[in-house]
């Protein structure tokens, strides 16, 4: 390996099969067969390139490649890109660790409603950093704060953000009933 090729060679975070990364989910075949394994580049906080991987809806991949790329040129920190079943499918025990996920196969927290993280049409990025903060003024995850001036945080005029809205994506911030900083989703159409 040249000294350039090891200069850019990426932190590997995650390198599961596909297999591997939905193992245990208990997503019904009709879901898994839409979902595909990416993997994608980002600058983690210790300013190095690190490399992980998402489980998406197959029709949101190049959304989401392309979303990552722009993350990637604009070095915007992301802590880890890990796919959920290293958390065992806990939605809490991930963003507790501010990993950044796609896929989980579970309900919107408080509902019976299917999350749009059950069919791969959801992204939440540095959850910690991002917090979900509700209309009472709960903070989840417990212990995170929103400070927008802090790196690896989204922002309305942020380029991340402006990226996904132009993609037809819908970003948890502008929720009535809470302020979901970390959540991006899409609704496909049927």
């Amino acid at each position: 390996m040249t000294n350039e090729q090891h200069a850019t060679a990426p932190i590997m975070d995650s390198q599961m099969t596909f297999r591997e990364a939905i193992a245990g989910s208990k997503a019904p075949t009709e879901v898994v067969r839409d979902l595909c394994l990416l993997d994608v580049r980002y600058y983690s906080f210790d300013g190095m390139l690190h490399q992980g991987q998402l489980v998406v809806h197959k029709d949101v991949r190049v959304d989401v490649v392309e979303i990552f790329q722009l993350i990637e040129r604009l070095k915007f920190p992301v802590n880890k890109v890990v796919p959920i079943v290293s958390y065992g499918w806990s939605d809490n025990a991930s963003m507790a660790d501010n990993n950044t996920s796609a896929f989980n196969y579970r309900t919107v927290a408080g509902t019976k409603r299917l999350s749009r993280h059950a069919c791969g049409l959801a992204v939440d990025i540095n959850p910690f950093r991002n917090p979900v903060v509700h209309n009472g003024g709960r903070i989840s995850p417990r212990g995170a704060v929103y400070r927008p001036c802090d790196p690896g945080v989204l922002t309305p005029d942020h380029p991340v953000v402006e990226e996904f809205l132009k993609r037809g994506w819908q970003w948890g911030a502008n929720f009535k009933s809470m302020k979901d900083y970390h959540h991006f989703d899409k609704t496909m159409a049927r």
